[in-house]
């Protein structure tokens, strides 16, 4: 069966499953939630999967021009509030980070794609940046009193 919407245990929409003939019978086909599988639906999946496997390229091309120009910036400064001995009100959040990048290149980034070291002093760090699920950037951080 070709599902048409994502089910939940069953799997995503344009997967093809196998499922047993009564739940596909009296659930799936009744439902509108899965098509049987021919040789036309065959090919819509082939289809699918070549343009999907193209944006992907796409995608992982444009993450890696991002990556480039993020190792060409070679800093990026956070400034934080801080009290005695270097030492922050706080700590530096990815989403600091995040404002940080998007600052310098006008480019936003989710803050969630960001792993940053517990940094709780002034100084030089560094941190990870998710860019696409085959690239990976690491940048530097330069943490500052304001």
């Amino acid at each position: 069966m070709l599902l048409k919407e994502a089910i939940f245990s069953l799997g995503k929409e344009g997967e093809l499953v196998e499922v047993l003939p009564g739940y596909a019978r009296n659930y799936l086909l009744p439902q509108g939630l899965a098509l049987p599988v021919n040789a036309s639906v065959l090919k819509q999946v082939e289809h699918r999967k070549a343009k999907e496997a193209e944006r992907q390229a796409i995608l992982k091309q444009e993450a890696i021009k991002f990556r480039i120009a993020l190792d060409t910036i070679d800093r990026f400064i956070v400034k934080k509030q801080t009290g005695g001995d270097n030492l922050l009100f706080g700590t530096v959040t990815n989403g600091d980070v995040a404002e940080a990048i998007e600052s310098a290149t006008k480019k936003s980034i989710d803050r969630r794609d960001i792993t940053v070291p517990d940094i709780h002093r002034t100084g030089s760090y560094k941190a990870q940046i998710k860019l696409h699920s085959d690239v990976t950037a690491v940048i530097n951080l330069e943490v500052v009193s304001h």
